[in-house]
């Protein structure tokens, strides 16, 4: 900022039709971002584990189309990829193939995906992967073609000498609206049509004045529109859920498959939960079922450890076959915990033995974690149901799942449990290595090693490890007295012996990976960053732009760095508030809104007061990430939750605000707005592919890399030297970009904004 004037002094006005426009476009952009990660991760399901990979798709679309903004913004790309991605998701075969990419890249089974694949020998496998990768290629194709017009529309837009602060201001607004509304579309469950109608209503003040043929964009529209009513459809589907974390379908169960005429819930087309009928009487007149239940199913099992127990805890209840279980065992109160509010639905209207309308049990619409932090009960049962993910947490790497299953986590549980109270955990561990990691996490958490056993699945349950902890003497006091749990347990032992070596370590707030063997890369993220660098490669000579060396300058390092510090610390936030105040959709949603937030104060700090020494605010900035660093900000987690929200949220978004400040005073330096946008945003890419590195280093450790890329970001500051004189010709002020004029009527040097593709 120049030490000579506020910020904005002298300045042209921003025009209403110009802020109309960058908040538009910025509201579309988010939206649409955010639909395509929730989309394309329902669809193909892998991308539920690797979100990350469609968000930093999108990052490189819209740097890409920043860094281009003087060429032609063609809506009609825009469209076309779009409208092609929902035929492809709508019509049953090529639906189909897509999906069969999570099949085909399971053979890398480093990292666990919940698809089982067989070895087939090298060649096949090879061939397995190729084939999963080029799919995966033109998936992300489609999406990049999305964002380089958005990324264009933004650059010409954002490239303005009229107050620049409150520009940016508007570009942030926009971006926060478009967050919430796709936050409110996915609480209220509604399905992809509504989100694609949504995306074109934002879309069609761009199409309708854009200077290609409106009749084939609105053909186009049309055409989107119409396959997005057949997204989604699965055959046989008696109700299917958008809840705000995943696809939910329920299906009827096949009476000669399973042998019980019940409900099956898919979420994102992969079986997850069935609503088993397991009332005795009703056991007693289906031979078929008492003999697979031998007197016992894995949902009674728990309640043969703790007999008639005042107080139980269900957390992953499900749809509720854990709490009819404990019902069934004479609990006398049942509280049960479960993230997903669809699945708690289906399971009140639909659950063959209600137990949900029992007024024994209590309905917790809530994370595990953030259940534990928050409760004052104690329990003399807590149960642990088959809690595991197939979606990912926003913007991270880690799982729904991961941060219950931590050290800290099971220690806070085992807090909870009332004198020789009892813990059992059920776990499909598909892995040897996964069951070793419960059952040493259990032994550091109670000093000694749990009773585990497996159960295999049969038509009363889809088995899984099961670990019993607690009160020792008093479980094995319950074994001696209960000949038939004695006996099923030793046949279970006997049957599928578990070869536990208490070697693998257990998993932590820091590194909370359970899926993975060792702290490593899994081979998956290497050839992602592979695919990123043929698409890189695709974006530079179709667009035709140096991104590396040639015209490269010292301001494009400068936002470049600012950008990969900025989405690291984004990870780091979500993760350190998943952990204190749980990993639900409205947690991360309100950290992603506190850090725009931030963003916005920033703005309005600089605007107001200006001239602060920049000095002074890359100290302060790197002084907050490394304290922070320090902070175990876990020991919040007794305060009531709204003053343990705003101290986490503010401690945590607290050097977003120094960010901030020096993103806006170098951002209205720089006479190349468009460059620099782009620059940003192609640094946010390499932030979101860093990221991976907590699969070794840990997730605080990011904080360090944080600390050293702003470092980086001042050492390449622009200064007052460096800053080149306007660039010539018209601005756009004062031209109406929303309304009958064409924007490629808008007089400028930079070219059509749109234009025939």
């Amino acid at each position: 900022m120049s030490s000579q004037s506020q910020p904005n002094a002298g300045q042209p006005l921003l025009s209403l039709r110009r802020a109309i426009d960058i908040f538009t476009i910025s509201v579309c952009g988010l939206f649409l971002e955010l639909m395509l990660i929730r989309w394309i991760g329902t669809e193909v399901r892998i991308f539920a584990y690797l979100q990350n990979t469609v968000l930093i798709v999108c990052f490189l679309g819209l740097g890409m189309g920043c860094f281009t903004s003087h060429r032609p913004a063609s809506l009609r790309n825009l469209l076309l990829a779009l409208a092609g991605l929902t035929v492809l998701l709508a019509l049953p075969p090529t639906r189909a193939i897509l999906a069969n990419i999570t099949n085909l890249l399971s053979v890398l089974d480093d990292l666990l995906i919940w698809e089982r694949s067989n070895y087939e020998g090298l060649p096949a496998t090879i061939a397995r992967v190729v084939a999963g990768l080029t799919l995966t290629l033109g998936l992300m194709v489609l999406v990049f073609e999305m964002f380089v017009p958005i990324g264009r529309l933004l650059g010409r837009l954002m490239d303005t000498r009229a107050q620049v602060i409150r520009a940016y201001s508007i570009n942030v607004a926009g971006s926060l609206l478009g967050i919430w509304l796709f936050v409110a579309l996915s609480a209220w469950s509604l399905p992809p049509i509504v989100w694609l109608l949504v995306a074109c209503v934002l879309l069609l003040p761009f199409v309708w004045v854009s200077s290609e043929s409106r009749l084939v964009n609105l053909a186009l529209v049309a055409v989107l529109l119409v396959a997005g009513v057949f997204v989604g459809r699965e055959p046989l589907a008696l109700e299917t859920h958008w809840s705000p974390y995943q696809k939910l379908v329920l299906k009827p169960a096949d009476p000669e498959h399973y042998g019980w005429d019940g409900r099956l819930i898919t979420v994102n087309n992969a079986g997850y939960q069935a609503m088993i009928d397991l009332d005795r009487e009703r056991v007693a007149a289906n031979p078929r079922i008492a003999a697979a239940l031998n007197g016992l199913s894995q949902y009674d099992l728990p309640l043969r450890f703790k007999r008639n127990p005042q107080q139980v805890l269900i957390v992953g209840a499900g749809s509720g076959n854990d709490a009819a279980g404990a019902l069934r065992g004479g609990a006398e109160q049942v509280t049960a915990v479960e993230i997903d509010p669809a699945i708690i639905d289906m399971g009140r209207r639909h659950h063959p033995e209600r137990p949900y309308d029992s007024p024994h049990v209590k309905i917790v619409n809530d994370d595990a974690r953030s259940f534990f932090a928050t409760t004052a009960e104690r329990y003399d049962l807590i149960i642990f149901g088959l809690l595991d993910s197939h979606t990912t947490t926003a913007m991270t790497n880690a799982r729904l799942d991961h941060y219950v299953y931590t050290r800290e986590s099971l220690l806070r549980a085992r807090q909870l449990l009332a004198p020789e109270g009892v813990m059992v955990l059920s776990f499909e561990a598909l892995k040897p290595y996964i069951a070793d990691r419960m059952a040493n996490c259990l032994r550091e958490v109670f000093g000694q090693e749990p009773l585990a056993f497996r159960i295999r699945a049969n038509t009363t349950g889809w088995g899984g490890v099961m670990f019993v902890a607690g009160d020792s003497n008093g479980i094995e006091r319950a074994i001696a007295a209960d000949p038939a749990l004695a006996s099923y347990i030793a046949r279970c032992q006997a049957e599928s012996p578990l070869n536990l070596t208490y070697q693998t370590a257990a998993a932590t707030d820091d590194w909370p990976y359970i899926y993975l063997e060792q702290p490593r890369i899994p081979t998956l993220y290497y050839l992602l960053a592979g695919l990123m660098s043929m698409l890189l490669w695709y974006g530079k000579r179709r667009l035709e732009i140096p991104l590396v060396g040639g015209d490269w300058q010292r301001s494009d390092a400068h936002f470049f760095l600012l950008g990969a510090a900025f989405l690291l610390l984004e990870v780091q936030n979500i993760s350190k508030a998943s952990v204190v105040l749980g990993n639900t959709w409205v947690v991360n949603a309100v950290i992603i809104s506190a850090i725009l937030l931030m963003i916005l104060l920033a703005n309005c700090l600089v605007a107001r007061f200006g001239n602060f020494p920049r000095p002074a605010v890359f100290t302060l900035l790197v002084t907050t990430c490394l304290g922070i660093y320090w902070i175990d900000l876990s020991t919040f987690a007794f305060l009531a939750y709204p003053l343990k929200a705003l101290l986490v949220g503010g401690l945590t978004t607290l050097p977003m605000l120094f960010a901030g400040m020096i993103f806006i005073d170098s951002f209205d330096r720089t006479d190349d707005k468009a460059r620099a946008l782009g620059a940003n945003l192609i640094g946010s890419l390499v932030g979101g592919m860093l990221q991976s590195l907590t699969f070794v280093i840990g997730i605080k450790a990011l904080l360090l890399l944080v600390a050293v890329s702003y470092l980086g970001a001042w050492l390449t500051r622009p200064t007052p030297e460096t800053r080149t004189a306007p660039l010539g010709g018209d601005d756009l002020d004062g031209q109406p970009l929303l309304g009958r004029a064409k924007l490629a009527d808008v007089p400028s040097k930079m070219g059509p904004i749109a234009s025939p593709a």
